[in-house]
């Protein structure tokens, strides 16, 4: 499910009521021992506050010191980038420290301790502690898609830094199903957006130069992903991919994927969804149970649009400790969540026999396919209710030093905190 064109305003907004851990409590329901603290949001009542507009990324700079991707616009550039200042039962200060970016969305603390920022056509980097912070951005990575070129749905700059030094880039597909206007194929034997010189529905790799300095030259370290805006690499090595899959109007297909990343391989975008099945408009042209198709390590419900996961390590949650948390953006009745998967060495979520996934307003809905991961849902209640909360749309996930969980609910425009529910 893609991330889709957000929405500035929020419909509905958070109703707040006594604390948790400090900030105002929200009516977002959690599992047990678990609470959600608006940070900063339009809200009513405490800390309300309208100048964040989608914020979708976020880091830890220092000790109550946050940086926030704010996307802001998608047909404008409009993006900021700001530093958040934070103290529990006092309203937030932010600062921008750098605007007009054409929608930024990756952001991360990179090796050499300055920030790397994913913005549409580059990646570039800044030192957020100068005088001037805007005076210190240079490109890292240039020449990603963009939309002032040519029609682009996934145009969003994901990165991650390999084990080797690498930068690992999402590059996404232009198009839902590589088909145009009248549902006829782009290309005739292979999708010309997959497979073309301009090489998207993929993932890049840039190979590290040097201190601060990548090969402005790419290889393609796998094909066939439609959009990787979720990318993590665990400590093992592990480059782990959450699949946003096509938008099909049927309401339980098609499935979402969890991918294991290496290189050369083919994991079946336009050809193939889920784990052996050929997409209506290009049947016949890969044989999607044969090895040519790289088939998902586990299927996660269908439309979720996880936008964002990482490992949990932090002493706030030890019943969490080293489990794949993953938040799912979508607006259907899958999406709305924070959730977590218990994994193997590899990081890799563990699957089960009979799993099945929550949906909204209640109930669950079982797979009946596999392999595919049980969710632990963190937000069993982040359905919209009228009054008190909107659907939730995590799209940014970051623990911090003390082991909460901070997320940025882009189209609510919000920062919310979840902590232990202390008594």
């Amino acid at each position: 499910m893609a991330a889709g064109l957000g929405q500035a305003a929020p419909r509905v907004a958070y109703k707040t009521e006594g604390t948790c851990d400090g900030w105002p409590r929200l009516a977002i329901g959690t599992e047990a021992g678990l609470c959600a603290g608006l940070v900063t949001g339009p809200a009513s009542g405490a800390f309300a506050d309208r100048r964040l507009r989608l914020p979708r990324t976020l880091v830890q700079l220092d000790d109550g010191v946050w940086l926030v991707a704010d996307l802001a616009d998608w047909t404008r550039p409009r993006g900021v980038i700001w530093r958040m200042t934070v103290q529990p039962g006092q309203p937030v200060r932010l600062e921008p420290l750098l605007t007009g970016l054409s929608l930024p969305h990756g952001l991360a603390i990179g090796p050499d301790g300055l920030v790397y920022v994913g913005e549409m056509s580059r990646i570039f980097r800044f030192d957020p502690r100068a005088a001037d912070p805007a005076a210190t951005v240079r490109d890292v990575i240039t020449g990603l898609p963009d939309n002032r070129l040519h029609d682009n749905r996934h145009p969003l700059s994901q990165f991650v830094f390999a084990p080797d030094g690498a930068l690992l880039v999402n590059v996404g597909a232009p198009s839902d199903q590589c088909l145009d206007a009248n549902g006829a194929r782009v290309g005739t034997d292979r999708c010309e957006q997959s497979e073309g010189e301009e090489a998207t529905a993929g993932i890049r790799r840039y190979a590290r130069l040097g201190p601060g300095r990548w090969d402005p030259r790419f290889t393609m370290l796998a094909r066939g992903l439609r959009n990787s805006v979720a990318l993590a690499v665990h400590p093992s090595g592990t480059v782990l991919q959450a699949e946003n899959s096509y938008d099909f109007d049927d309401r339980w297909s098609p499935f979402e994927e969890v991918n294991v990343i290496e290189a050369g391989r083919h994991y079946g975008w336009p050809y193939c969804q889920d784990m052996a099945t050929a997409t209506p408009g290009w049947t016949g042209i890969m044989d999607c149970a044969s090895p040519a198709h790289t088939p998902p390590v586990a299927l996660l419900p269908p439309h979720v649009a996880p936008l964002a996961m990482t490992w949990y390590h932090g002493a706030m949650f030890p019943r969490l400790e080293g489990k794949l948390l993953m938040g799912w953006h979508g607006y259907r009745s899958t999406g709305g969540r924070l959730v977590a998967f218990a994994v193997d060495e590899r990081g890799v979520p563990m699957t089960r026999l009979k799993a099945s996934y929550p949906i909204y307003p209640t109930g669950s809905r079982p797979f009946g396919a596999g392999p595919a991961a049980q969710a632990q849902v963190l937000t069993p209640g982040w359905g919209r209710v009228e009054g008190r909360r909107p659907q939730g749309t995590p799209a940014g996930i970051t623990v911090a030093a003390d082991g909460a969980i901070w997320v940025a609910d882009d189209k609510n425009a919000s920062i919310i905190r979840f902590a232990v529910d202390r008594p």
